[in-house]
């Protein structure tokens, strides 16, 4: 068998606080390193270069693809993976790197965990595959000053029923949108400079709106995100493409945020007949009807999100909306129905499945306080984990 080789290809600058973790985690399994750097002036190229990395200078273009391409013209290896430095492949999958090596495919997609709030959790991710694995001297180049995205529908040929990328079962970890490097970096000021500079081009990508929607929803400027997302369906829709289905997501997600329900029903249905199998829209749509007082309703719906769960990594999924999180307003529901015993058991189950997730505890010690007897001979001061077991055993115990 010929030895094949593997090229791990970044783009960089001012990455001190995470490009030693980030080298570290692929140490051993790439045969050679590409650092592009676009303007460092902290220690990122003295720790590149102590890892062995070819560091090329790129003086910053305001073109992310640009800066990407000329990293890969340079790779050597049979294989390229990307990655940015504020990611890390796990440990536990590392070698399966050199496994995909001897693929028949062009291009392999990974498991990108994205963590958001104050610290990294568990509980607290988007997760989607994401096309990081390609083979090397295909065409394959990006496209997009910004958010740039592989050229894949230009080098491979698109089946009539669409185009399929292989997952393999390699998990990189992102805390790129953890709160302290987002508000570190002032990624949404850069961002939203340059995707505006992106829509004064006439053959601007419907993308486009769709990521400046992201960003003010983000910096929680709502009115501005609706505008954007609406703009960008409406621009896929004029090229005669479905929207994706991250468009709904967020379409949704703004309203909710905002209190508009009236907006969102029934337009929610809409969606999930769009995309049947993304547990995230029906959660919002479970969401929606609890919100309208439509409590039997939005039972049926949570329960189908628990029957879906969150293994359908095709879409951008939020962790818990098939698990903890839709549990939990079973439990909202059951309390609104009356059915205390129910309700305190979903709690349990819920806060049972996430340890960061706090909402389920909260709601459970609120009907202890409603509802002492039910929950004798506990006290108020008892703690979390006894609360947890005695909800779990009400509905037995009371069966004996």
């Amino acid at each position: 068998m010929d030895f094949k080789r593997l090229s791990l290809c970044m783009i960089v600058k001012d990455e001190e606080a995470f490009i030693e973790k980030c080298l570290s985690s692929t140490k051993g399994v790439v045969d050679e390193i590409i650092i592009v750097d676009t303007g460092s002036s902290d220690r990122t190229v003295e720790i590149c270069k102590s890892f062995g990395a070819q560091v090329i200078e790129f003086p910053w273009n305001k073109s992310f693809a640009d800066a990407r391409n000329f990293g890969l013209e340079r790779a050597t290896g049979d294989w390229i993976l990307w990655m940015d430095a504020d990611e890390q492949v796990d440990a536990s999958d590392v070698y399966k790197l050199r496994d995909i090596l001897y693929s028949n495919e062009d291009i392999l997609s990974i498991h990108l965990i994205n963590y958001y709030g104050e610290r990294p959790e568990p509980e607290k991710t988007f997760d989607i595959v994401h096309t990081r694995l390609l083979r090397n001297h295909k065409g394959f180049k990006f496209q997009g000053k910004i958010h740039e995205m592989l050229n894949v529908e230009e080098v491979l040929t698109i089946p009539e029923d669409g185009l399929i990328i292989k997952h393999v079962p390699i998990k990189i970890h992102h805390y790129g949108y953890m709160n302290s490097v987002t508000e570190n970096k002032k990624k949404f000021e850069r961002n939203i400079t340059m995707l505006k500079e992106e829509l004064k081009q006439k053959d601007y990508s419907p993308w486009t709106h769709y990521h400046i929607a992201a960003e003010y929803y983000g910096n929680e400027e709502y009115s501005k995100a609706f505008d954007h997302v609406n703009h960008s369906i409406k621009d896929f829709l004029m090229r005669l493409h479905t929207p994706p289905s991250l468009l709904y997501r967020l379409k949704y997600s703004i309203l909710i945020a905002t209190g508009s329900i009236d907006g969102a029903w029934p337009g929610i249905e809409k969606a999930c007949i769009l995309y049947p199998d993304y547990v995230d829209l029906h959660f919002y749509k479970g969401l929606i009807l609890y919100l309208k007082d439509m409590f039997k309703e939005a039972l049926e719906v949570f329960d189908y999100c628990l029957e879906m769960g969150e293994a359908n990594l095709q879409y951008l999924t939020q962790k818990g909306v098939g698990s903890f999180q839709a549990l939990h307003y079973k439990g909202c529901c059951f309390e609104k129905l009356g059915q205390i015993e129910e309700a305190a058991r979903c709690y349990a189950m819920a806060a049972s499945q996430s340890k960061s997730f706090n909402s389920p505890v909260e709601a459970l010690r609120e009907l202890m306080t409603k509802h002492q007897s039910l929950f004798s001979p506990l006290t108020a001061d008892c703690d979390d984990q006894t609360l947890i077991a005695m909800a779990l055993n009400l509905n037995s115990a009371k069966n004996k």
